[in-house]
């Protein structure tokens, strides 16, 4: 029986949601093996002079835990 567990990470970038999903993910598959699905649980975006500067993604990612 496999056992699951969720880490949430946040990414950022300076040109979409999209990419900062995608930068989470790749930053996730640095150091977690076995990841199996993410959810995005929030996008928001820092601003500046009534521009976007910065959008960020909260990502939710699962992973097979190893063991015996």
């Amino acid at each position: 029986m496999a056992v699951a567990r969720i880490t949430q990470v946040i990414g950022a970038s300076p040109h979409s949601w999209e990419d900062a999903v995608r930068n989470a993910l790749e930053r996730a598959n640095k150091t977690l093996r076995g990841i199996t699905g993410i959810e995005v649980v929030k996008e928001n975006a820092a601003v500046e002079d009534g521009r976007i500067v910065e959008f960020r993604a909260t990502v939710q990612v699962t992973f097979i835990l190893e063991g015996t």
